[in-house]
């Protein structure tokens, strides 16, 4: 796709500087572009105060209704003094704006560093924090966003990639694991029944979560869905079933000050880790055509990437198979 018909490309310094002093700030025309791949982020320097982070969203991914939803959760969690970072709100009480076809929304930048899930000490302190914050998400639904599900993760990502993107000699190959991935998967969720389903952040891995002051503080809440529970907390869990039953004992031993854990989620766990598998390989597929993508991802639509996609999700349905982590 030619790089100048993508929407992202008309987001120049200028553009960018315009958009914010739309809302009443005066930029000292320093921009600087931030990892992001799904939106895109800039710090932005501000005359007389502290640079400002602007977001500006990906055109069709989500509604205006489904954005203003995940800034009142940020707003709501904020209030309650958890430490996340909320977008910046004006005088009119908005929080989600628009310049020329772009909408944004503006954040104050948080400085850390990504947090150490190998620390047990940290392990509870982010158990703690997660327990209030899933205090506050089950307070009411979401009623705009989404619920992470094995059709939307897994059915209708395997789908995409099947009928468009992957080489053929792998097709079939993949195919075969997918289906039996899928059907396991499912069989997971319904032996597990009905769980509590909360507002959730949704992707809490290492990148969108600063650590800073012995505390963590929690970005990007822009996947924020309906999910159970352990969805926030499996991603902290790593290594050996030893050290992940180490880590787990740690995060709910500070979760459960504050909310209840149901252990039946457990179940759950590698099916929402292969579920996350499968909808990152499409991810990638769905913005083929954003030239950032091919220039950061450019083993992605290989063989090669295909054949090491294969052997992972493999490996990924031994691990459903085995018996779900415990609670001491």
């Amino acid at each position: 796709m030619d790089k100048s018909m993508h929407p992202f490309h008309s987001l120049t310094p200028a553009f960018i500087m315009d958009a914010v002093e739309s809302q009443g700030f005066l930029c000292d025309c320093r921009t600087l572009a931030l990892n992001s791949y799904e939106n895109r982020v800039y710090q932005v320097g501000i005359e007389e105060g502290e640079p400002l982070i602007a977001k500006f969203y990906r055109p069709g991914r989500w509604s205006d209704e489904q954005i203003v939803e995940e800034h009142r959760f940020c707003l709501e969690l904020a209030e309650h003094e958890l430490p996340v970072v909320a977008p910046w709100v004006n005088s009119a009480g908005e929080t989600l704006f628009r310049h020329d076809r772009f909408r944004f929304a503006l954040y104050r930048r948080q400085g850390g560093h990504a947090p150490e899930f190998d620390n047990l000490d940290n392990l509870q302190i982010l158990g703690r924090v997660l327990g209030r914050m899933h205090r506050i998400g089950a307070v009411r639904p979401f009623l705009h966003r989404p619920v992470l599900d094995s059709v939307s993760f897994g059915h209708d990502s395997v789908r995409l990639v099947t009928e468009r993107f992957i080489p053929s000699e792998n097709r079939e190959s993949y195919v075969a694991v997918t289906a039996q991935l899928l059907a396991m998967i499912d069989r997971i969720f319904e032996e597990t029944g009905p769980v509590r389903l909360i507002r959730a952040h949704g992707d809490c891995h290492s990148g969108n979560i600063l650590w800073r002051g012995g505390a963590p503080h929690f970005v990007d809440f822009d996947d924020a869905r309906t999910a159970p529970a352990v969805q926030d907390l499996w991603m902290m869990l790593s290594g050996d079933r030893h050290r992940q039953s180490a880590q787990l004992e740690a995060l709910i031993e500070g979760y459960s000050e504050f909310f209840d854990f149901d252990p039946r989620e457990l179940r759950l766990v590698e099916a929402l880790r292969a579920l996350r598998m499968l909808h990152h390989s499409a991810w990638l597929a769905r913005r083929w055509e954003d030239p950032i993508f091919p220039q950061t991802f450019p083993w992605f639509n290989t063989v090669r990437y295909w054949g090491e996609q294969i052997l992972a999700l493999r490996e990924q349905l031994a691990a459903l198979e085995e018996p779900p982590l415990e609670l001491p």
